[in-house]
């Protein structure tokens, strides 16, 4: 028997592709999770071949010394543009058939315009050219190899958690 979705305010969830996956609950068919972990393995020995997750790519990058990395950035931007109007204009379902929601994004109520964006990015990239590699690739990097990641992982995981705590008390 299939469970009633409860449909959650989405002011209050934030809004966005995410709170609709929340608000539709668990994905029911273990063959669906079969293929998203295949898919991610799939990508995650994509990134590796490309040389997305060395370290030598991303300290060109942040030297301006190859052109490689923002090549595949550019064109992940231009792939998620064109896939959002697709979403948009056809009506797309998630893999629970509920409709995917692209809502604005809310640019807060700081003095300074979206500085939750500007200071989240910035943090983000100060954090990416210390560690040398992007957080996303992590398990594709320790699955390659790179032990050290562990720490990063860890990091990360830390990183959440304190801001699950910190959550309430941050201006959103």
């Amino acid at each position: 028997m299939k469970k009633e979705n409860q449909v959650t305010n989405p002011a209050k969830s934030g809004g966005g592709a995410a709170a609709t996956a929340a608000e539709a609950g668990p994905i029911e068919h273990p063959l669906a999770l079969l293929a998203y972990l295949l898919i991610g393995i799939y990508l995650g020995v994509i990134f590796v071949q490309s040389e997305v997750v060395s370290w030598f790519r991303i300290q060109e990058m942040f030297r301006f010394q190859s052109f490689h990395m923002y090549g595949i950035i550019g064109s992940a931007v231009v792939v998620a543009a064109i896939s959002v109007q697709i979403i948009k204009r056809l009506d797309v379902r998630s893999a629970t058939g509920e409709p995917i929601r692209l809502n604005p994004k809310e640019w807060g109520d700081s003095k300074i315009p979206a500085a939750r964006y500007w200071i989240g990015g910035t943090l983000f990239g100060v954090g990416w050219a210390l560690l040398g590699a992007c957080p996303g690739p992590i398990f594709a990097l320790l699955g390659s190899g790179i032990t050290v990641l562990v720490v990063a992982l860890l990091a990360a995981l830390a990183g959440t958690w304190a801001y699950s705590i910190l959550r309430p008390h941050l201006p959103h």
